[in-house]
């Protein structure tokens, strides 16, 4: 079975109150959407729900829709069945469903409107259980298979057209469609109660409302600007909420150790005790699943469509990495060691606290390197550096970006301070539109991440008609906000972020293939970090450096001098970074091993004590509730390390012929984002690289 982007849930719908013209127009609206028709911009607007009717309106639809295209597409007789109106209108149908509901999860994550994100939570589970019965149907199995079987031969198929019933004869046999009927059914119920469990995980995390209360005195080493953009209480005390800007601000800067202490405890036990109960419970039916699809395990049925395809082949890649790091690893605790701050200890074990490692690091760079994060950012405010970003994804990629200014928008979206991109190529093809999120609020999803809602389409369809449809995507970001005295400004690692996500965006927007279902982003999820890694690294060059930077006042960029520091200090704890990550892997791969009832906190101290041995864990908290990637990602956590060897080793081919020459950019999109997932990575890298990828230039971080 292809992938379905499932981001549904369950709802009773209460009936549609609009008079009829509304009606009308909202279903004008979601016809465009699933068409991939828009005449303006406001469509592309019109394609998140307005209210909460809307979403209820379009859940309705979305299965009514879905269920008459499904029995007209079963009705046709084995002798009519061709590639048009079988492999390619299954993939359309799918692909309809998906983008009608992939608004709402948007929505979801965003909305400021508490009651709004229940509704759109209901909405999905509704979505998502119907989903997992008409789609995994036998019926449509047997309609894919004997088109196989009969007819495929008659018709010639190009590459592409080839891969896509490869792949989706493979997912079709890990979705069970081979299993005897009463098989069949468990494992489709089983997938309904997984997946609600899923959405519940995820929607716990996002309204996680976990703060601590602290007195002015208690804010030592926190700048002015930060504090005076606190919230308070009643009491005129102030709140320190767990969202990334004011965890890491507060981790890497404040003098007073029980704050730290305080704020960590809150952090890392986000969504807890709720999660720790579901988590159990979808590790033990993902084990249940496997078992009834013939896997030993959840994460041998879970990698095996991916690039590494075996558990043991990812177990060994991250154990692999971690030894390559443990050299620096080492080092880097020596170099801490020996330049602690004078408020900080070692336990009795030699070790650190967790709530201090932030805090020593962040010292041993102003003192080593002479770098101030919040002296640093003062050269990356929000509009200028988003500008000069966007300048170079244009040049790089022979793009052309139209930014709309909200005085000249009618703005229907969810909030004021969304900013609109269109996105043409350099014959003025409109090829997407982009949504911007940039700012936290209450409710809100709380880390960074890109939201595919539609693929860009592009092919010549088999009656010769030129097929095109332009991509929609949301970028989700939460960067500290504008005061009264200072515009809003990014630490570095908020620009490469920015970077990242960037980046992501770009391979869904040029990711233009035939089938919807292997368009942009539609890859391997070991592939799927790989460009938007690779386009991070553009933050670590002096000339880009240069080009992005803008002190807020004075206008100047960074100087030669500091970025020089700032390079030395790109690597000054990567060994900590890859066996961190290759922690955070295991974990997830470990979750995912053979076997139920899992202690999950032993599994992560024991793990944690073993690779990451100059910290010590805490019992007392429980960081896997909040950990999101284990529902979404699973057991392919690895993905993130297994992705950036890749992308460092393209990204040194491409600095060799100049990071901003568009003769490179135009052959990174032949040969490897247009794309999308129609092809095996394996042979996009060969072919980009002209050669078998290499570790070398990873390796290169770890001296």
């Amino acid at each position: 079975m292809k992938k379905i982007i499932l981001v549904f849930v369950l709802i009773i719908f209460v009936g549609c109150n609009f008079v009829k013209s509304e009606r009308d127009m909202n279903i004008n609206n979601l016809e465009k959407l699933a068409a991939g028709k828009f005449d303006n911009l406001a469509d592309f607007i019109n394609v998140f729900p307005q209210n909460i009717q809307d979403v209820e309106f379009r859940t309705n639809y979305a299965i009514e829709i879905a269920k008459k295209d499904l029995e007209n597409f079963l009705k046709i007789a084995p002798e009519d069945r061709n590639f048009e109106n079988t492999i390619k209108t299954l993939d359309d149908i799918e692909a309809k469903f998906s983008i009608l509901s992939g608004p709402i999860h948007v929505l979801e994550m965003v909305s400021p409107d508490e009651n709004m994100i229940k509704t759109c939570h209901q909405a999905l589970l509704r979505l998502q259980e119907f989903a997992v019965d008409a789609f995994c149907n036998k019926e449509i199995y047997e309609a894919f298979k004997n088109y196989i079987q009969n007819n495929k031969h008659k018709e010639k198929l190009n590459q592409e057209e080839e891969y896509f019933i490869q792949e989706s004869m493979k997912s079709f046999a890990r979705n069970g469609f081979d299993l005897p009927e009463e098989k069949f059914l468990q494992v489709k119920d089983l997938r309904k109660q997984i997946a609600k469990s899923e959405l519940e995980f995820s929607q716990n995390i996002n309204l996680d409302k976990s703060k601590i209360i602290v007195k002015k005195e208690e804010l030592a080493g926190l700048s002015d600007h930060f504090i005076d953009n606190l919230k308070k209480d009643e009491n005129g005390d102030y709140i320190l909420g767990c969202d990334y800007p004011t965890y890491f601000e507060v981790m890497e800067n404040c003098d007073i150790q029980d704050t730290r202490k305080k704020l960590y405890f809150a952090f890392a036990n986000r969504a807890y005790p709720q999660n720790i109960n579901l988590l159990g419970d979808i590790i033990n039916k993902r084990d249940c699943l496997s078992k009834e699809l013939g896997f030993s395990c959840y994460a041998d049925l879970d990698l095996d469509a991916e690039m590494v395809q075996k558990t043991e082949t990812a177990d060994n890649f991250l154990k692999n990495l971690a030894q390559n790091a443990k050299n620096k690893y080492e080092q880097e605790f020596i170099n801490f060691t020996k330049n602690l701050p004078e408020n900080i200890n070692l336990d009795s074990d030699n070790k650190f606290y967790i709530w201090d490692f932030y805090y020593i690091k962040n010292c041993y760079k102003k003192k080593n390197f002479d770098i101030d994060e919040n002296k640093v950012a003062e050269y990356f405010p929000v509009d200028n550096t988003l500008n000069k970003i966007f300048e170079i994804y244009q040049k790089f990629l022979n793009l052309n970006f139209k930014i709309i200014s909200d005085n000249n928008l009618d703005n229907n979206l969810w909030h004021k301070d969304v900013k609109i991109i269109e996105i043409y190529d350099n014959n003025s093809k409109l090829l997407g539109v982009l949504f911007l999120d940039l700012y936290p609020r209450e409710n809100k999803y709380s880390h960074a991440c890109m939201c595919p809602i539609a693929p860009g389409i592009e092919y010549e369809a088999k009656n010769g008609q030129l097929i095109e449809k332009p991509a929609i995507i949301a970028i989700i970001v939460n960067f500290p906000k504008i005061t009264k005295d200072k515009p809003a400004l990014l630490k570095h690692n908020d620009v490469e972020t920015f970077f990242h996500e960037f980046g992501h965006a770009m391979h869904h927007l040029l990711g233009r293939t035939e089938f919807d279902s292997l368009a942009g982003t539609n890859v391997k999820r070991d592939f799927i970090e790989m460009p938007s890694q690779m386009f991070e690294e553009w933050l670590w060059d002096k000339d880009i450096l240069k080009m992005v930077s803008c002190h807020y006042q004075t206008g100047q960029s960074l100087s030669d001098d500091l970025i020089d520091r700032m390079l030395k200090l790109k690597v000054f704890d990567f060994g900590n970074f890859v066996t961190r990550q290759c922690w955070l892997s295991l974990i997830s791969l470990n979750y995912y091993k053979e076997g139920q009832n899992k202690d999950t906190d032993k599994i992560k101290e024991d793990l944690y004590l073993q690779y990451l041995t100059h910290t010590k864990p805490d019992p007392d908290t429980h960081f896997q509730a909040s950990f999101g990637h284990l529902t979404g990602y699973g057991a392919k956590y690895y993905s993130y390390m297994w992705s950036k060897v890749f992308s460092l080793d393209l990204f040194d081919q491409i600095k060799k012929e100049g990071l901003l020459n568009p003769e490179m950019g135009q052959k990174l999109i032949k040969e490897v984002l247009s794309k999308g997932g129609s092809c095996d990575p394996n042979v996009l890298l060969k072919n980009f690289l002209g050669r078998e990828p290499k570790q070398d230039a990873f390796i290169r971080h770890l001296v």
